[in-house]
Formats: C-alpha cells, structure tokens, sequence
C-alpha cells in the first residue's frame, strides 16, 4: 500500500490482504471451490477433480508442476476433499474454538500473578450536579462517588441513561436493543443493597452498554448482522456476568457492524455524535458512539483488529484493548480465535481501570486467558517509567506527488486519474493537518517532564499475516458461505465479510502456518522493544495499529484534542475506508502501548497524560 497515498487502517488492510490470501493459495480450498463452480445444479454432488482443475489452482497458486506431478495428485486430492464435507456435517456453532492456542508471549516471560488490592482515586463529592449533561457526561468514578454517597440513586442514573439512549438513538443509531426490564430491576436491587450497607465497589450501580456480539438471556444477541435479528443465545457472557456481580446495570446492547466489520449493521449506519453525517467508525460503533454522547456510564466493545481503536478515535472515546488473554471470551461471536480481544470503552482512563477490575480473569472456558494480575493503584509512581515513541511516525509528511498520466490515456482513465488524485491529495492535507496534534502530545509529554526515547516499530510484512485473520473468519462463519446466507448481509462489496469470506476459502493451511510463524517472529522482535521501554507513545493509525494486534500486546486509546475550524473539510461520503477523514470541530486520539499484561501501568501513564491534558473532558453538544 503507497502510504503517502493512503492511510494504513482495518479496512484498507483487510481489502489487502484477502487479495494476498488469492495470489497464495494452493490446492484444496483451489479445488473444492473449482469443483463447487462446475455442478450443474446446488443439488448435484460436487464435480470429481480433474487434471484441467489442479491446472487451474496451480496456475493461481504460482506452483510449477509437471504433468507427471499432477497425475500422481489425483487420488489424494479427491480423498482429501471428500474430509471437509464430513466435517462439515458436523454443523459446528460459533462457539466451538479450534483445538490450538494462541499465546502471546515470547519464550521465558514472566507474568505477574499476586493480586493486590485495587487503590482507587479520590473524588471528593459535594451535591449532586444540577444539570442533566454534567451528570450524563460524568465519569465512573465520579458516578460511583455519588452513588456511594447516595446523593443519586441507581435508579435515578438509570432512568436518566434510557431516556437519553431512547432520545438519541434516532439521531445515532446506536442500539439495538434496550434492555429496559432487567435494567429497572437491577437498579432498584442495587439501590436497596447500597442502602442496606452492601457497597459493591464502584461499578455498582452504574448503567453501561453491551456490544451486540456478547451473549444476554432473554435477549436477541444479533451480531448486528441481517439473518441473526431473531437469534436468542440462552447464556451470560462471562463478561457479562462479572458485570452484573459487580452491581453495574445493562441499559442496551449496542450496534456494531454486521459480524464485526465497519459501522453498517442491519439497520443503518451508526453515527458519530461529533458530527452525525459521519459515521461512528467500526466495528464497536454503538459503544463508541453511546458513550461519546452522555447515554451510558461506560460500555464493552471488542477488537480484531482495530475495533475498539477506531471508533475511540472517531467519537473522542477512552478505548483499552486489553493484551490477548487478559479477559474471558466466552459468550461473545468468535471472529477470529487468536485476535478477538473485549475491552471497555469509557470517557477517562481509570473508567477503564475500574471496568478491568471487574471483567479480566481466567473463566475455566477460555483457554486462552492467562493467570495474570490486573493491579491498579491510583498512586503509581509513573515518573519511574521509561517513555519511548516511535520517532519516524512523528516525522513531517512529505509532499504529495499525484500521479502522472502513462502512455495515452482515454479521457475516462484521465478522469479516473484525476479523481484517484484528487482523492490522495485531500487524504494527504488532512493527515498533514493532523500531525500537528500529534506533535502537541510529544511537547505536552515533555513539558510532563517525561524525557522521551526515540524507537522504532519493527519492520515485517504484518500486512502478509492479516489473511490468518479473514482465515479464521470464514472458518468462523462457514455455514453462511457454503448455504449462500451470507446474501442476507447489509455490505456486499469487494471489502465486506461475504466477499472476504469466500476469498479466504483459497488460503491454504501451509501458508496459514507460515504466516503464524511470521507472527512469532513479531511476537519475539516486539518483546527485544519492550526491553528498552516501558510505553511506547504513537498515532494511533498506521502499521503499529495491526502489528500490535497480531502480537497480542495491550493499547490505549486517548483523546488528544478537537481540530478547529481550519481542518480541511471530511469527504462528502463517508466510505468507511478511512478513519480519520476528520473535518472541523471533530477528535483526534493519541495511542499509547505496552508489554504483554503490563495494562495497569499502561493505564496509570494514561492517567497521567489525561490530567495533565483534560481533553477526555470535552463532549459533543448534542441539541
């Protein structure tokens, strides 16, 4: 990808590399899908394997082959084709997990297993504010201090949150489902325990917002996806049910986009509360869009690769995605069993402490999460941190150079040009414009008295190992591909899950490991980083964005301020390819990274920077 042309994002490399994952593949999935094309009926059984057929795949696969080769091929590809369709009798759900493990650590690390006890701030409470906004756009911590104080019942912050999910939803589009009933109950047993003496901590009481991918009995978990509007998953998820013993109140399952992709979902388009002609940016766009605007405490989304991240960005959120098994899964869509991650998104840094408190933790069902310590402490000494930032990322953006005609172009490829120019040129203002703010953070950094080291990111081809991504998926959600339900989904374009989906089906299993092996090679380059720093600071876009979600390790998504009037304008449509197309008046985010399980102090750094800053403070004014 020409990065002076175009961003590194989710989408763009998605779009990337399920084209990689075609020009890799080798013979099965080649083969079964040739086959599947030549049936002359959906009922016919599936076309034997013929020597034009390994022709075919071998020439889309790049591998040379005699004609002696591929005669001695036959036999086993055809025995080995008849094993899927025995598998896949087997009807597997969603919730089954293959049998392997992704673990993110390198060889010989050490992980933190003594719990402590977590040492909250300090908020010191008053009277109980007398606007309705002050209150709804109120952090946990200073709800808690309220609640504890019983200067706002639960019942009261509940009410407050439905009626304003219910006002604004038709302006955003953020839920799909309120979960009214269960919420009033909730509230009225949280307040007569708090009245009773039992105080829970301090989630206890305040109402937050589920990304629609996390299981709710009683309630249809939609997956935000057309053909799952009715589907009723008869199960807490963990998170969900650490949630409810900690006192906190489910008010709404909120949007995302259809099967974690972007922020379209089977009934429109989530919006940004900055500006609502934009969208809120996938795929935790309801959780995002909900608690930029004041109608949840705080709320869980889930990231793959760059969901939890991007609509943070976008709608001026405080987003942690926790390091790959530091919190269970179970209950929540699998997309991608080695990537999904679920994390809170929130409007300050110790929202996020006190939510990871209550959420991280071996379950006994997701064995991929570690026995590792989540220990905060308001008091964290940060200044004893080593501080680096990833000097090049930082550097001034180069001129734009558009590209020039080749040969003798028709007026249509000059016009097509010209718009591909025009396109890249306006990119390229913006992102020049948006440096700015990331400069500020490294002055503002400074002026914290942090002496900052410069470090570079690794250089692999981590774009090459997103198709085990899209591998997964399609694995994931198999049973749509091959009974064509995949029509039912609202995106059908080249860069949507049913096209990605049928893609990834000519991803061969040896290139699935090799890429894996590639991973490791990440995993292990990253940790010789994270010996010479603590935190790394960097824009949050870029290669650091799907490097770190490949290697597992934790990131923490900040406000970092609003541009002004003199931002160059946003496109006209919003095609969800980029997400920082900006405009006057909108947020941008700053990014900070650290070691494997090292989240609270990641967190405690945050904090630092969040109060020194105050721009988690600022909300959108929403008529």
């Amino acid at each position: 990808m020409h990065r002076a042309e175009n961003h590194l994002n989710r989408r763009g490399f998605l779009s990337l590399c399920t084209q990689a994952g075609v020009g890799s593949a080798l013979m099965p999935g080649v083969l079964f899908t040739l086959a599947a094309q030549a049936q002359e009926k959906s009922t016919a059984a599936l076309a034997p394997v013929t020597a034009e057929m390994i022709d075919e795949a071998a020439a889309l696969a790049g591998v040379p082959l005699t004609p002696a080769q591929r005669q001695m091929m036959l036999d086993g590809l055809e025995s080995q084709r008849d094993g899927y369709d025995e598998i896949r009798k087997l009807k597997m759900s969603n919730s089954v997990a293959p049998a392997f493990i992704f673990d993110p650590l390198p060889a010989g690390a050490v992980v933190e297993s003594g719990i402590t006890e977590p040492k909250w701030s300090r908020v010191e409470v008053e009277a109980t504010p007398s606007s309705t906004d002050t209150l709804a756009f109120a952090t946990v911590g200073e709800l808690a201090a309220l609640v504890k104080a019983r200067k706002v019942t639960a019942l009261q912050l509940t009410e407050m949150y439905l009626a304003r999910l219910k006002k604004y939803d038709a302006k955003l589009h953020f839920v799909i489902t309120l979960t009214e009933e269960r919420a009033l109950a909730q509230a009225r047993a949280a307040d007569a325990e708090i009245a009773a003496g039992l105080y829970r901590g301090p989630l206890h009481g305040i109402p937050w917002g589920a990304k629609d991918l996390l299981a709710v009995k009683g309630y249809p978990t939609t997956w935000g996806a057309g053909g799952f509007e009715k589907q009723m998953i008869d199960e807490d998820a963990t998170v969900v049910q650490r949630l409810d013993a900690a006192g906190a109140i489910l008010v709404a399952k909120l949007t995302l986009g259809a099967l974690a992709m972007g922020d379209h979902w089977f009934g429109g388009q989530t919006r940004n509360p900055w500006n609502p002609a934009q969208g809120s940016s996938g795929s935790s766009a309801g959780p995002a869009s909900a608690v930029a605007a004041g109608c949840v405490g705080f709320a869980i989304g889930s990231e793959t690769l760059g969901s939890i991240s991007s609509p943070s960005t976008r709608c001026g959120d405080t987003g942690l995605r926790p390091t790959f098994g530091f919190v269970p899964r179970t209950g929540a869509m699998a997309l991608s069993w080695t990537m999904d991650k679920l994390g809170p998104i929130c409007r300050g840094v110790e929202d996020c402490a006190m939510v990871m408190q209550s959420i991280y933790g071996p379950d006994g069902l997701d064995l991929t999460v570690r026995q590792a310590a989540f220990n905060w402490d308001a008091d964290f000494d940060w200044k004893k941190l080593r501080i680096g930032y990833f000097k090049s990322e930082f550097d001034p953006v180069g001129a734009f150079h558009p590209r020039a005609a080749k040969g003798n172009e028709t007026p249509a490829q000059q016009k097509a040009r010209e718009e591909r120019n025009a396109m890249y040129a306006a990119g390229h203002a913006r992102r020049a414009y948006d440096q700015k703010y990331d400069l500020a953070a490294l002055d503002a950094l400074r002026k914290m008295g942090v002496s900052l080291l410069p470090v570079e990111l690794p250089r692999l081809p981590y774009g090459a190992m997103t198709p085990l991504l899209t591998a997964e998926a399609a694995a994931a959600f198999d049973d749509l591909t091959m009974t064509g339900r995949d029509s039912l989904l609202t995106e059908q374009g080249p860069q949507d899950w049913p096209n990605d989906f049928r893609v990834a089906r000519f991803y061969p299993a040896v290139e699935y490991i090799q890429a894996n092996r590639a991973r490791t090679l990440a995993i292990q380059q990253w940790a010789k980083l994270f010996e010479q720093v603590d935190i790394i600071v960097t824009p949050t876009s870029g290669e650091q964005l799907v490097a770190t979600n490949l290697t597992g390790h934790p990131a923490l998504i900040v406000p970092n301020g609003l541009r002004g009037a003199d931002a160059p304008q946003p496109p006209k449509v919003d095609d969800g390819n980029d997400d920082n197309i900006g405009g006057p008046g909108t947020p941008v985010s700053l990014t900070l990274l650290s070691a494997h399980y090292h989240d609270a102090r990641l967190l405690a750094f945050g904090r630092a920077y969040q109060d020194a800053t105050g721009f988690h403070k600022l909300h959108p004014k929403l008529s």
